[in-house]
């Protein structure tokens, strides 16, 4: 009988497969941060404004912007992933409790929760062979 979970992990084995959906991973996770953080720096006032609204103070906009675009950067570039990928699950569940706490933005809180889990999973596991990290580290 075919076992669906044992042709992924036999698939999941395969080198080149295993860094191909490396890749594919950690540039969907980065994709999200890299496209927030230039976002809030072209509607960089309405974002503040936002921020102040939330009781977050608009003076942590940059540090925000540098989270966001800066961790995304280092994620679809493999490069200090491992910490980055610690950093953006930091980011993301305190973001989902400031910013998506009500019962109104139930997706997005567990959007960001979801996002976390991945981006622990990718602590832990690395970038992968066509990464910058790989590239260092050999």
């Amino acid at each position: 009988m075919l076992n669906p979970n044992v042709v992924l992990k036999n698939l999941s084995q395969n080198t080149q497969f295993n860094a191909v959906m490396s890749l594919v991973a950690r540039v969907l996770m980065a994709y999200i941060f890299i496209v927030a953080g230039w976002g809030k720096v072209t509607a960089y006032q309405a974002t503040a404004a936002y921020m102040e609204s939330m009781g977050v103070p608009a003076a942590l906009l940059p540090m925000t912007i540098l989270v966001e675009l800066g961790g995304g950067l280092t994620l679809l570039f493999g490069f200090q992933a491992r910490f980055a990928a610690l950093g953006l699950a930091v980011f993301s569940l305190i973001t989902a409790f400031l910013f998506h706490g009500s019962a109104e933005d139930g997706i997005n809180f567990m959007k960001n929760l979801a996002m976390t889990g991945g981006l622990f999973f990718l602590m832990l596991h690395g970038a992968g062979k066509f990464s910058l990290d790989h590239v260092i580290e050999k």
